[in-house]
Formats: structure tokens, C-alpha cells, sequence
């Protein structure tokens, strides 16, 4: 079988993919694997009882293995939101990059590894005409059960190579803190203004788990220094520089 991407990889074909229901892809996903190890990773994404799989894996020495061709659907983002749509995979190209994930230890991901990481994100949002605001990290579009690739990949590198949408945080200042219990008109701002960058959350003016796991996300990806799960300066500010950067 041949492959898309223009970027040397390895071949392990996944059985798990099918046809993607909404015509080519749009947007570029990133996850950790959250196994102890890329083999077992591999492993599992090619075998055909786990249902699970995606387009490439990136190993920790930065070898690139592809396991679903990129014309077809491969099965990495589960139940997911983004800017509306809830079939994510039949919209996006799914990286797996290996690391064991917060549950066994978090290490910090390799250089080579993001050299790769980099060389192919930019191969693919090329190809397919990806906005930088449609690459997404898989805790973006599964906030509630997902936390990869987390706080520790290095987003702004990306998008200094010409992938992704990032704006330098704004700077945490003491200030008016939204958290959890809050409620009323600055609740809903701040959801209504998470819900416009594509969020999946509804606008209730509440502030209670299901607002803090999406804070917490926004957090992960955009303003990375401090994971609270509560909407500081820092965090609202850098959400709106980023709404007004599209």
C-alpha cells in the first residue's frame, strides 16, 4: 500500500479504519499513547479486537510508523466536539506520539522525537490545507476524558515551525479568578467564549466539573505554565488574544 505523506516512515498496517463519511480531512489531532511502552502501543493499534488506531506513530527516537492511510478513517478520537462536529475522526489525521502519559510518570518528550513530531505535522497540514486553528489536541476535542498530549508538549515549538495556532500566554497577574462553584453572567462569558474558539461545552453560566475540565484542557494546550482548572487573568486573556488571532 502506499502512503501520503512525503516524510520516511515505516509500514505496519492497522485493520482498523473504514471510509471517512464527510470527504477529506481538515484537521490534524494529536494524542500520547499512555502505554509503557511504543511496542505495546503499536501493538495495540494494529490489533484488530481493540478497535483503535491511527494514521502514524511517533517513537521516542523519532521513527515514524504509518498504520492507515490518510485517504481513510482510522479510529483515535472516540467521542469528541469540535466547532460543531462530532465525527472527528472522518475530519482529521490522527499522530500518536509515544510517551506513557500522567498516569505512569509524564516524562518530558524527546527532542528527535519532536523533530519528527514537527516534519510530519507540517507534511500533512500542507497537503491538506489545514488550518492552524484545526490542530488539536486530543484533550480539545474529549476534555471530560482526555488529557493528552498534555501540558508538557511543546505546542509553541510547532508553531513556530508553521503548525498550529498559539499566542504567547498572557502573563498570570492577581486578579478575578472563575472557579469552580462560581456562577452568573462572567461564568457564561467565559464559556460562551470557549465554545466560539470550537469547544464542545455548553453555556449554562455555571462553573462546576464539566466547565473546569475544559478549562483545564484550554489550559493544557494554550497557557501550559499553570494546569488549575479555575479562569484566571492568564487564562482569559490568552483566550481572547487567541479568538482575536484567527
Amino acid at each position: 500500500m502506499s502512503k501520503s505523506t512525503q516524510v520516511k516512515t515505516d509500514w505496519r498496517p492497522s485493520p482498523n479504519f473504514n471510509d471517512r463519511k464527510d470527504g477529506a480531512a481538515d484537521m490534524l489531532l494529536l494524542h500520547y499513547t499512555g502505554m509503557s511502552s511504543g511496542e505495546a502501543a503499536l501493538d495495540r493499534l494494529c490489533d484488530v479486537s481493540a478497535q483503535v488506531s491511527a494514521h502514524y506513530l511517533v517513537f521516542e527516537d523519532g521513527r515514524v510508523v504509518a498504520m492507515v492511510e490518510e485517504a481513510k478513517r482510522a479510529w483515535h478520537a472516540g467521542v469528541a466536539h469540535w466547532a460543531g462536529e462530532t465525527d472527528i475522526n472522518s475530519r482529521s489525521i490522527g499522530i500518536e506520539i509515544v510517551n506513557p502519559g500522567h498516569d505512569l510518570g509524564y516524562p518530558a518528550f524527546p527532542d528527535a522525537q519532536i523533530a519528527s513530531v514537527i516534519d510530519l505535522s507540517r507534511d500533512i497540514v500542507a497537503r491538506h490545507h489545514i488550518k492552524p486553528v484545526r490542530v488539536l489536541a486530543h484533550s480539545d476535542v474529549a476534555p471530560l476524558r482526555k488529557a493528552d498530549p498534555g501540558e508538557k508538549f511543546p505546542w509553541d515549538a510547532l508553531a513556530a515551525a508553521g503548525v498550529g495556532h498559539w499566542v504567547a500566554p498572557v502573563e498570570a497577574l492577581d486578579g478575578p479568578v472563575l472557579k469552580m462553584g462560581d456562577r452568573g453572567d462572567g461564568v457564561a462569558e467565559l464559556q460562551f467564549q470557549l465554545a466560539d474558539y470550537g469547544y464542545g461545552i455548553v453555556v449554562d453560566g455555571q462553573y462546576g466539573e464539566v466547565t473546569a475540565a475544559f478549562v483545564t484542557a484550554f489550559q493544557r494546550h494554550f497557557r501550559p505554565g499553570l494546569v488549575s482548572g479555575a479562569a484566571d487573568f492568564s487564562t482569559v486573556g490568552t483566550l481572547r488574544l487567541l479568538r482575536d488571532a484567527r
